[in-house]
């Protein structure tokens, strides 16, 4: 469809009642298309848009009084899909931007379930919902960006990068665990051609900025950090694991040591994440997200957003609700059904 010159000439009538009509029968047209997005030409190169979103800008249009109005909503639309407006850190065309309506830009985001398409599992214990980084991703990177994930487990974010044309360098500490993401990331498409790294060691004292010579790049765009939520969950045996740290303190001595290792290969003015959640030991709530982000803050990371997400109920409690239920009831506390995802700027 030559969508484009259909709305220019449209535009250039100074008939309302002409232009409205005009509108009507292209609303028709598109009404009665048959797929979910509608093709069209631009200076010889195929776009698309798709068949909903430009059914309600057209809608607006015809419930316009005035013809300067209509003439608004005209030029704004044309412009959408003639001219893309980016910004530095992700490939989003503001012109357009009611397209990302699976994008989230409130601070509590709540998931009903894991998506769990492609190689993406929900074996690994502790693995965080591949959601969370496709969401951060499309925010905070472009295509052909590179990811650093010191944290890796099972790969989830490295299997998001592949999928959505960034590289990813995945930091993981347990060699059996490496392996297995090795696999499975793998088995991922790789319509992009991007390049997957993973790096066995530990982040705290691992060279990063070596392999970033060998990859032939200066820094990462994005990090992206997911670690273990103290003794939570025992993830090894090894005494440099972050889930073996004999207390609180010992722990966020070993997160800092990680943080100031990234700090430098992170690209100033860019991004990094933390999913985190809260511990409960011994009658009291341990704010182990909040020691985290001071943890940042402390680092020279500036805060720029905190958001909850939902938790739903870890294997262990899935079966006991009524029992925790009573523990909640008759100690005085609140059962955990939130993590935090802090968003930081360098």
């Amino acid at each position: 469809m030559n969508l484009i010159f259909i709305l220019d000439n449209i535009v250039s009538s100074e008939d309302l009642t002409k232009i409205k009509k005009n509108i009507l029968k292209l609303f028709s047209e598109i009404e009665d298309h048959q797929h979910q997005v509608v093709n069209y030409d631009l200076n010889g190169s195929i776009q698309s848009i798709k068949r909903k979103l430009l059914l309600q800008e057209l809608k607006q249009i015809l419930d316009t009084k005035t013809i300067e109005r209509t003439k608004y909503y005209l030029n704004r639309l044309l412009k959408g899909l003639s001219v893309q407006k980016e910004n530095k850190i992700n490939d989003l065309n503001l012109n357009r931007w009611k397209e990302y309506d699976d994008l989230i830009t409130d601070s509590l985001w709540i998931f009903d379930k894991r998506d769990t398409s492609g190689v993406h599992k929900a074996g690994y214990w502790g693995n965080f919902i591949p959601q969370i980084p496709n969401q951060l991703l499309r925010r905070f990177t472009k295509k052909g960006d590179w990811v650093l994930d010191p944290f890796l487990g099972s790969g989830t974010t490295l299997i998001e990068c592949k999928r959505l044309g960034r590289n990813g360098v995945g930091v993981e500490l347990n060699p059996d665990v490496a392996k297995a993401a090795k696999s499975t990331i793998e088995n991922e498409k790789n319509p992009n051609k991007i390049t997957t790294v993973i790096l066995k060691g530990d982040s705290r004292k691992i060279t990063i900025l070596d392999k970033l010579k060998t990859l032939n790049i200066n820094s990462f765009q994005f990090v992206i950090m997911h670690p273990p939520y103290w003794n939570i969950i025992k993830f090894s045996s090894k005494k440099n694991d972050l889930s073996n740290a004999n207390s609180v303190q010992s722990f966020l001595k070993m997160f800092s040591d990680v943080v100031e290792n990234i700090y430098p290969v992170l690209e100033k003015k860019r991004y990094c994440a933390i999913v985190i959640g809260d511990k409960y030991e011994s009658g009291e709530w341990i704010p182990l997200g909040f020691y985290v982000l001071q943890e940042m803050m402390n680092k020279g990371f500036r805060l720029k957003s905190t958001i909850i997400k939902n938790f739903d109920q870890t294997t262990a409690k899935r079966n006991q609700k009524e029992l925790w239920r009573y523990r909640a009831l008759a100690g005085g506390f609140y059962v955990f059904k939130h993590e935090y995802i802090f968003l930081f700027q360098k």
